[in-house]
């Protein structure tokens, strides 16, 4: 943009994404909204409801109109639809004029064309996005499905997993964002019921005001509400932002995972660092998680957006105004999403992942991880108070700063129970790395699950 730098909203210079823009921008909404004024004459003529010819021009004069001649007419007339009829009407010839905007209310054309533009930037940009991101999920995860990994819980160490199970978790959980994404996008209603949405205008001349509506409306590739207002029901444009704030939530864990296992004393994965890049302008070594905290911290302000969709929910008797304005910021929501995801995939792509540190990290509490896998042994053998007992063993270990399967090893009360363990359970309570359940064969499972439901 020749002027960013006299924007206000970061989204218009920091974060500006010409793909989705596309969609989203003032200048692409009015694109929307002639669109849906298209899509009424093209019905009005295929009823034989205006002169032969009228559908042409209007045809062309859409092709002409500019979003600084549309804002110049706003500041005139004060009113932004009435504005684009204006120069439409301005282009077309005097048997044409009456046909523009004709049994439409504002709210026809500004709301059906959110539906449109909306479905199609989630469908077209935010969907295939996401779709990439989890390409470069599902190939980490099958990747990495044996490289034994600390689990942790409450910030302390808890049980081996492995890192492919880790990621595992967030193919899943994105997955199931991405289907419902698909769902609520291609349902998303619009309308052209009229003032009220009762059909007025339109019955009085057309036999079938339903029927006329489903015929703009295909013609955009949407479908009408069951009932409408003035303007259409709030509540599809609800659940779909609020699926985007969800799967904006999704990567801001992952983010924040990431970010976490960069810490010095973890260092078990790392972004990508480039030969000049800066990392802090004091301190000349530092290379931040800068990426994944961008994103966490954009998903803040995504989520924050959502509160006024929640607000816009309610509008007195069939409309008010209180909803106009802030139902403009909308498009940030898919925005911010879209350029989350593109971010955390060209992250992901080149995350590097340090297995000497998943080892050193692993054997770091010296066995005591392997605590569960004992208690349960033990109390399966017919130990009377199994946990009690390697809680005590647990506690000596570090005391002593000991192995735990040392002190085990060293415990006279227990070593009968040791003798009836099998070969393997002796080896899985003094080696961490045969303790990962189904980690490898879950995240195998996951990933190769949504690869297929996904066509990927």
């Amino acid at each position: 943009m020749a002027d960013r730098f006299h924007s206000i909203s970061p989204i218009d210079y920091r974060y500006w994404d010409e793909e989705i823009a596309r969609y989203l921008s003032e200048g692409a909404f009015i694109q929307y909204k002639l669109q849906v004024e298209f899509a009424l004459i093209q019905t009005l003529a295929q009823l034989e409801l205006c002169p032969p010819g009228v559908e042409k021009e209007v045809a062309q004069a859409i092709t002409e109109i500019t979003p600084d001649e549309v804002f110049e007419e706003e500041g005139k007339v004060k009113h932004d639809i009435r504005a684009l009829v204006n120069c439409i009407r301005k282009r077309v010839s005097d048997k044409a004029k009456p046909f523009v905007h004709m049994t439409a209310t504002s709210c026809d054309i500004s709301d059906t064309a959110n539906a449109a533009r909306f479905r199609e930037a989630t469908m077209h940009v935010l969907v295939p996005r996401l779709l990439e991101l989890q390409k470069v999920l599902i190939a980490i995860a099958l990747r990495e499905a044996d490289s034994v990994q600390i689990g942790r819980t409450h910030g302390q160490h808890a049980v081996p997993i492995t890192f492919g199970f880790a990621i595992g978790e967030y193919v899943a959980r994105l997955g199931e964002s991405i289907k419902k994404l698909q769902e609520l996008a291609d349902h998303l209603p619009g309308k052209f019921a009229g003032a009220v949405g009762a059909y007025n205008a339109s019955s009085l001349l057309i036999d079938d005001p339903e029927e006329f509506e489903k015929e703009v409306l295909f013609r955009l590739k949407l479908r009408p509400a069951s009932h409408s207002t003035q303007i259409v029901v709030p509540e599809p444009m609800m659940r779909l932002l609020s699926e985007v704030g969800i799967v904006g939530g999704v990567m801001a864990n992952l983010s924040r995972d990431m970010r976490h296992l960069q810490r010095t004393e973890i260092s078990e994965v790392e972004e990508e660092f480039s030969e000049e890049q800066v990392g802090s302008s004091t301190m000349p070594h530092k290379r931040n998680p800068i990426a994944f905290e961008n994103i966490e911290s954009l998903w803040k302000v995504l989520v924050g957006r959502l509160s006024t969709v929640y607000f816009d929910q309610v509008s007195e008797h069939q409309r008010d105004l209180t909803g106009s304005a802030s139902q403009r910021t909308y498009g940030e929501i898919i925005g911010y999403a879209s350029y989350m995801t593109k971010r955390l995939k060209e992250t992901m792509e080149k995350l590097c992942i340090n297995h000497e540190n998943l080892k050193r990290n692993l054997e770091l509490s010296k066995g005591a991880v392997l605590a569960e896998p004992l208690y349960i042994l033990l109390a399966h053998f017919g130990y009377p108070d199994a946990h009690e007992k390697v809680r005590q063993l647990a506690l000596k270990a570090k005391q002593e700063d000991k192995p735990l399967s040392e002190v085990v090893e060293q415990d006279e009360e227990i070593r009968p129970y040791l003798e009836k363990m099998t070969s393997e359970q002796r080896n899985i309570i003094s080696h961490p790395a045969a303790y990962t359940g189904l980690a490898a064969q879950k995240a195998r499972k996951v990933a190769e699950y949504w690869k297929n439901a996904l066509g990927l």
